[in-house]
């Protein structure tokens, strides 16, 4: 069996896992990365939110992702019937990036993983992680299979897993944990859209309320494709069709703002479901391992914050460790648990109260008042720890207190 020693074993090249490689890169700090898709390969997560770019930026990677020419994203609207609530980036309270991109996981991935493998990180891509071994100190020692079917046993001071819906740890040291939000699932495809409108509405992502927890999101691409998706409680996909094209061809019948626009364009792909899409485990951190991205959580795909999570905890997982390595204390509890939590549960709040209605309330409300509009439209940017916004600070009770609010205030408007 063939033995390799790295300081750090980086399990996914997804952004959580590149954005931490790249950092660490930078530090001069031995890198091993094990991937088992070959890429390109397809994943969601296809809307990022500006939040991300500070991550992307601070890992060396931003300029790299600007070249690639993916569709710029300036916000997001949401629309239930004949209301519309638009979210524009630029006038969201504080600072901090106001656009970003909506594009292709695939290629995204892709242009992640060849800035880093152009800068030297060492990517086993077709890597399968077999089993892991930890001593006293946190020191590892992981056997790896490559698609050759060579056996790689690898030797680390630390380990990022980074695997995402591949929760390899998670697996390896059964942490996986009953998800904080209530079980959604998903299915989705792309389509080529060769007669798009010209403007915003062939530009903007959009959100259609379908019924109170039902939503259908269109996302198009700068390369004329588009992601047309569903998003439901398990139980609403029952009554479709187990064929999965027959089925989303369905659900789009009982679409009302983009009823009849896709009807007549093949999915470049067979509908992909995703069932449960929530998952949460028991810790995301030990001795000699940290959990980043959907590896350690993922709540819901409705207001897109997977990969500003992803390279947000891989990032700051890379910060921590580059600290012990130079011989700092670090306490990761406070430092990187507490820290991530934050912004997790801030998110948790808002995906609970879409699905309960009362963000949809104010969403949709028909005169918001603009400095509400911009706490909560920061939020959505994705900066879910600056709790100079009230919104941030006091989100596990004031979205459902200013949705009373709005309704008092429909029992008391004049008949």
């Amino acid at each position: 069996m063939k033995k390799e020693i790295t300081d750090i074993l980086i399990i996914g090249a997804g952004p959580s896992g590149i954005v931490a490689a790249s950092y660490l890169h930078k530090y001069g700090v031995s890198i091993r990365v094990v991937e088992k898709a070959i890429f390109p390969r397809f994943n969601i997560g296809e809307s990022l939110i500006p939040q991300c770019m500070d991550n992307l930026e601070e890992a060396g990677l931003l300029e790299a992702v600007k070249k690639a020419g993916f569709q710029k994203k300036f916000g997001a609207r949401f629309i239930r019937d004949n209301e519309i609530g638009e979210f524009d980036f630029s006038k969201k309270y504080g600072e901090g990036w106001d656009w970003t991109w909506q594009l292709p996981r695939a290629d995204f991935d892709m242009v992640l993983a060849e800035e880093a493998l152009r800068k030297g990180i060492d990517i086993q891509f077709g890597a399968e992680f077999l089993e892991v071994h930890f001593d006293e100190d946190g020191s590892s020692v992981s056997t790896i299979q490559t698609r050759e079917g060579e056996l790689i046993e690898i030797s680390a001071k630390h380990i990022i897993d980074a695997s995402g819906y591949g929760r390899v740890l998670a697996s390896q040291l059964d942490l996986e944990a009953e998800p904080q939000i209530a079980a959604h699932s998903s299915i989705f495809t792309h389509i080529t859209e060769t007669d798009r409108p010209e403007g915003k509405e062939g530009e903007v992502i959009t959100f259609e309320v379908m019924e109170q927890k039902v939503w259908f999101w269109y996302f198009p691409f700068s390369n004329g494709n588009s992601s047309l998706g569903f998003v439901a409680p398990n139980e609403w996909f029952e009554q479709f069709s187990e064929d999965n094209s027959a089925a989303m061809r369905e659900m789009m019948q009982q679409l009302q703002y983009y009823g009849g626009r896709f009807d007549n364009y093949k999915f470049l792909f067979t509908p992909k479901r995703v069932e449960n899409i929530s998952k949460n485990v028991t810790r995301l951190y030990g001795k000699g391992f940290v959990l980043t991205g959907n590896s350690a959580e993922f709540l819901d795909p409705v207001f897109s914050s997977g990969v500003s999570f992803a390279t947000a905890s891989g990032l700051l997982a890379a910060k921590l460790i580059l600290r012990e390595f130079k011989g700092e204390d670090v306490n990761w509890e406070k430092e990187y648990i507490e820290y991530v939590k934050r912004g997790v549960d801030v998110f948790s709040s808002y995906v609970r109260e879409w699905y309960s209605g009362n963000l949809q309330k104010i969403i949709f409300h028909p005169n918001p008042r603009p400095i509400i509009k911009a706490q909560i439209c920061a939020v959505l940017a994705g900066y879910v720890w600056d709790e100079t916004n009230p919104f941030v600070k006091k989100h596990d009770r004031i979205l459902h207190n200013f949705a009373k609010l709005i309704e008092m205030e429909e029992d008391h408007s004049p008949v």
